[in-house]
């Protein structure tokens, strides 16, 4: 007898996947709440090392059904999601996606939206990375200072230098400066 599992995934903790939830169930899905899979976890992370999922993929038999509400729930880009929706489609799960009109990700029509969207998402991860990059090179030509700012100057890691040599402490140190104790240590060896 086939099963219906829903697999939904937010990024942070002060997200709730509650919308998702009801998106499947209100395009008529019928998930059984032991059968839904909640995740907190960066998209970032592929499919395959999420703890939520690697139990879910252990749930699922062949016949299953797998509701997601949107694509990126599946992975992190376009090659873990097709690698992802290969390894569900050669154990026999079918996979509908909410934004996709709930398709059967696994039949020809499908298949083609998946890589479609799939083409369009890597496009437009590529177009991102391309911007940002171009103005991270545009920001240095103009001679800005990128990434992080620097917590002492170089007279405070003078001083603290001297002060250690002198016997401070680098707890009595970082009290002092309102700064860490690795601060000040990585200050006293530059």
């Amino acid at each position: 007898m086939s099963r219906t599992f829903a697999y939904v995934r937010v990024s942070k903790s002060e997200q709730t996947t509650e919308n998702q939830i009801r998106e499947i169930t209100d395009k008529g899905f019928d998930v059984k709440p032991h059968r839904i899979v909640s995740e907190t976890i960066s998209g970032s992370t592929p499919a395959a090392q999420r703890p939520g999922f690697q139990k879910l993929l252990n749930k699922l038999e062949n016949g299953d059904k797998l509701i997601v509400s949107k694509l990126d729930r599946l992975g992190r880009d376009a090659v873990d999601v097709q690698t992802t929706m290969q390894h569900l489609s050669d154990i026999g799960v079918e996979v509908h996606c909410i934004a996709l009109a709930g398709f059967d990700l696994n039949t020809a029509v499908g298949k083609m939206m998946l890589n479609v969207i799939g083409a369009f998402a890597q496009f437009e991860r590529d177009l991102l990375i391309e911007r940002t990059k171009a103005g991270l090179d545009r920001a240095k030509a103009q001679g800005k200072t990128l990434g992080r700012p620097k917590s002492l100057t170089d007279k405070q890691k003078e001083e603290i230098r001297q002060a250690l040599a002198n016997g401070e402490t680098i707890s009595g140190l970082a009290r002092k400066m309102k700064s860490s104790r690795a601060t000040i240590m990585r200050a006293s060896t530059n």
